[in-house]
């Protein structure tokens, strides 16, 4: 059996927790699923107080309470109304394959579950969060929802937790000590004679782990005295603010954005307009993208990298966590930062530099999909979801409806390849409801928004998509997408059971060279709809050659999503031949390669046709695991065995199997070890000879 490990995504903590040691208790009974009836739990404060670190500490403190997990669903990057929903279910990993309301699913996959959400960051789609956190706990009673906020979200039976700036007392305190720590991080030690004007710092900035980081993190560069006077300089006193009638909020938000634009009026010049165009980038950013977007005018794509690093020197850009590669801001700082820039004059420009550099990426990945870059190309598009996005808002408001088209198809053919159905659906929908002009662009559009259908099981949909995109591919005159239109309706046929119309269909394709791109991804899905039919037709030797055939066009490739699906194709037909051990090592192959892409639906099929391998070798505890597993990870797409009748009846034959083998009371138990284990969990034990 695997190790186990805690369920969920919180990120391991990197630095030390100082302070707030009642708030913690508190939080820990609130967050209790067995104390009090509050189950929305909200974290408010200004920016930069320590929300989010303070509702991380107590969601680890409390995890072992909730055995579906704890799970942070970092809401900052979100610029457009009405994606709340979606970002919890894409942080739960939902590959949800349906067509069914995102907060249905959401409620249909977490019945029964007892886990806690943690929503970073609601101030600006407040109404959003609050709409979810009403729809989502009536229905989960399993389910506690923790908000951090600048505002309330205002929802009845709703605890409300005032986070306050750390404790000063004197010459000690926890602002201090964090202050203290922060610059022993930097290279600093605070010997005992200077404490007194260290805690003049500390109570300079009212005690705000933001402010107080942000001047640690000068000592690099001043002394101790020298930062005090500058602050002493640049901050008002407490009575100044407090009698200041600027609109600007609560005088604490002024206190820590006074700060900021002294960290910012510390900076040089050149260090300032990066930090200005960096605000542009969602979610994280690398740095060979700050070089493209940010570079120009009197900042040299050559000096971006040295400026990045003073940056990060300077605690205004951080590192992630889990991929030191990539860079962030925090969110008060990048609210500055774009304040900034719209004085400057600038944010129009620097957009549109955005949008562009990741066009540019999405039409390079659209063009090395379908080799040896496959899985790189994967990785990087899962990256860069949150500014893939941004991109093609951008593009979707700009008034060019060819290159909003042309940016949504890259964007929409990966997305629906990399698991973000979704997000696919709903930009392709919006580009082609634009009436974008006939081309490229507009033809992968269409065969990429036929291909969500398919995997949806909108089958009525797919067949409209399947009949625009070969008129568009017929009038392009490109005889690869007129084989690729092929894919949407034979694929249609084959997954609702008329498996004779499909032969046919697929069976008439021509054949011919495959292409390195998205397109010729979309030649080998013509293949494998055709191996699929003729498995599903008990015509096994054919749908194993058809598979064969698949595999090696995808080694000669490079590529990894096709092979995957035709080694379980191949394994289904070894099966059915009675070839066992071939069939056991296809299905565990197809199990690994489908993982390797986060294919949940594609890993799914790999799991059934494995447990149908290894119960007939014999080991029909290891079999029930797997059902369990497999149940699991199809709970994850919405749909078991994608709604298809073979495939559900396929699966119903296989557990029948394993309860004669086994006896129902041994099956229970196995079903259930294999059903309690988390996806990677499951999917280690099912690759794992």
């Amino acid at each position: 059996m695997p190790h186990r490990t805690h369920r969920g995504n919180l990120p391991p903590e990197t630095r030390s927790f100082i302070g707030r040691r009642h708030e913690l208790d508190r939080l820990g009974a609130a967050l209790d699923p067995g104390g009090g009836p509050a189950r929305l739990v909200s974290l408010v404060g200004v920016g930069g107080v320590g929300k989010t670190r303070l509702a991380l500490r107590a969601a680890t403190v409390v995890r072992d309470a909730y055995p579906d997990g704890v799970w942070l669903v970092e809401l900052s990057p979100l610029h457009t109304a009405g994606l709340v929903a979606l970002a919890v279910m894409e942080t739960l990993k939902l590959a949800d394959h349906s067509t069914h309301p995102v907060t249905d699913v959401i409620a249909e996959w977490a019945r029964g579950k007892g886990l806690l959400l943690i929503l970073d960051s609601c101030e600006h789609v407040l109404a959003d969060a609050a709409a979810l956190a009403a729809t989502l706990l009536p229905r989960l009673p399993g389910v506690r929802i923790l908000v951090t906020s600048r505002e309330r979200l205002g929802l009845p039976g709703e605890r409300v937790e005032s986070v306050e700036p750390l404790l000063m007392d004197g010459v000690s305190g926890d602002a201090l000590a964090l202050f203290t720590e922060r610059a022993a991080a930097v290279g600093y030690r605070l010997h005992p004679a200077a404490r007194p004007a260290a805690a003049a710092v500390c109570r300079r900035l009212d005690g705000i782990p933001l402010a107080l980081e942000l001047a640690a993190a000068r000592l690099a560069d001043l002394t101790l005295d020298q930062l005090h006077a500058r602050l002493h300089a640049h901050l008002p006193s407490p009575l100044d603010l407090l009698a200041a009638e600027t609109g600007d909020g609560p005088p604490r938000h002024r206190t820590l954005r006074t700060a900021i634009g002294w960290s910012h009026e510390l900076c040089a010049p050149l260090e300032r307009l990066l930090w200005a165009r960096l605000s542009v980038f969602a979610g994280g950013f690398r740095a060979e993208a700050a070089e493209d977007v940010c570079a120009g005018g009197p900042l040299p794509a050559s000096g971006v990298a040295g400026l990045l690093g003073r940056l990060v020197a300077q605690s205004i850009v951080l590192p992630r966590r889990e991929d030191p590669t990539r860079f962030r801001m925090l969110d008060t700082v990048r609210e500055y930062g774009a304040d900034w820039l719209r004085a400057l004059g600038e944010e129009h420009s620097v957009r549109l530099r955005h949008r562009d550099h990741y066009a540019h990426l999405a039409r390079q990945g659209c063009a090395e999909w379908n080799t040896g870059q496959q899985v790189v190309w994967c990785e990087r598009v899962l990256a860069e979801h949150a500014n893939l996005r941004a991109a093609v808002d951008c593009a979707l408001a700009g008034p060019d409806t060819g290159q909003a088209v042309e940016t949504v198809a890259h964007v929409g053919f990966l997305w629906r390849h990399c698991g973000h159905l979704r997000e696919a659906q709903h930009c392709l929908d919006q580009a082609l409801a634009a009436g974008p002009p006939a081309g490229p662009g507009r033809t992968l559009a269409l065969w990429s928004r036929g291909a969500v259908a398919i995997l949806q099981g909108d089958h009525e949909a797919a067949a409209n998509w399947a009949v625009r995109c070969a008129d568009a591919a017929r009038d392009q005159a490109d005889p690869v997408a007129e084989v690729a239109a092929v894919y949407l309706r034979g694929g249609r046929l084959a997954l609702t059971g008329r498996l004779a119309e499909a032969i046919d269909v697929l069976g008439a394709a021509r054949r011919l060279p495959v292409r390195d791109d998205a397109w010729g991804a979309a030649q080998l899905q013509v293949r494998l709809a055709l191996s699929l039919a003729h498995v599903l037709g008990g015509e096994f030797e054919r749908g194993r050659e058809v598979a064969e055939e698949v595999r090696t066009a995808s080694r000669e490739q490079g590529e990894r999503w096709a092979g995957a699906f035709a080694d379980y194709l191949a394994a289904q037909a070894d099966l059915a031949r009675g070839d066992v051990p071939a069939a056991v090592l296809g299905a565990r192959t197809a199990v690994a390669g489908h993982a390797l892409l986060h294919n949940t639906a594609g890993a799914a099929l790999g799991l059934d046709v494995l447990a149908a391998a290894v119960v007939a070798s014999g080991d029909g505890h290891r079999a029930a695991r797997l059902l369990g597993i497999g149940t699991r990870v199809w709970e994850l797409t919405g749909r078991a065995q994608m709604d298809s009748p073979d495939l559900i009846a396929t699966r119903r034959t296989c557990e029948l199997r394993v309860r004669a083998s086994v006896g129902d009371a041994r099956y229970a138990r196995s079903y259930g070890e294999g059903r309690a284990m988390s996806y990677d969990e499951g999917i280690a034990y099912a690759t794992s000879p």
